[in-house]
């Protein structure tokens, strides 16, 4: 009996191991909580991340949504901010084991966000006249609904860092993102949306 136990008990470790490591380098299920996404994602459709990047380092593209870890320091003021170090700040407190793996491993008490790359490594991002400019070519956004317009008074002229991306929600008036906080370090991208399974009428890739 006790080793039909322990047999049981190793099978469930293991099977819970695998999948961790599936969900943490192959894909996972997530569900839309805010509207910083309208008119592309709603609150409580469901998606699949692809988080293979992290095995095979290819990072996400411009245009491309994504989820990452929400920064310690939600926003910056206009007076704090540095046009020339647009970074997002994560310090949050050390954690023992358990609430590491509490964090990390099974992702509960975490908060994330899910925006649009708009800024790759490298590129001078300016906001002005509501439009985004990337090297001083205006992005054309068709994502975006008629109306919108983008403005910024915390980040709006600077330069992506290396390893960095800089990303923001299309329902732009709406969304807490990297204008306010800063951009946002290759580490703290957990997933790139691959897919919307749920409604099943909107079934399929995302644009």
């Amino acid at each position: 009996m006790k080793k039909e136990i322990l047999e049981w008990m190793f099978c469930i470790v293991i099977a819970l191991v695998l999948a961790i490591i599936f969900k943490h380098f192959i894909g996972t299920p997530t569900t839309v909580k805010h509207s910083s996404m309208y008119p592309t994602l709603q609150e409580n459709e469901k998606l699949v991340l692809n988080r293979t990047f992290k095995i095979t380092k290819k990072y996400p593209n411009r245009g491309d949504i994504i989820t990452f870890e929400a920064p310690s320091k939600a926003s910056y003021s206009k007076f704090e901010a540095s046009q020339s170090n647009p970074v997002a700040i994560y310090n949050s407190p050390k954690k023992n084991i358990f609430q590491s793996f509490w964090y990390y491993g099974l992702e509960v008490t975490k908060t994330s966000f899910i925006k649009r790359v708009i800024g790759l490594p490298g590129e001078h991002v300016k906001i002005e006249n509501g439009k985004i400019y990337i090297n001083g070519s205006e992005l054309k956004e068709d994502y975006l609904a008629d109306d919108v317009i983008t403005v910024s008074e915390v980040f709006y002229d600077f330069t992506v860092p290396d390893g960095y991306i800089f990303a923001i929600g299309d329902n732009r008036s709406k969304s807490t993102d990297c204008r306010v906080f800063g951009c946002v370090p290759y580490e703290k991208i957990e997933g790139i949306v691959l897919l919307r399974f749920f409604p099943f009428d909107v079934f399929g890739k995302i644009k």
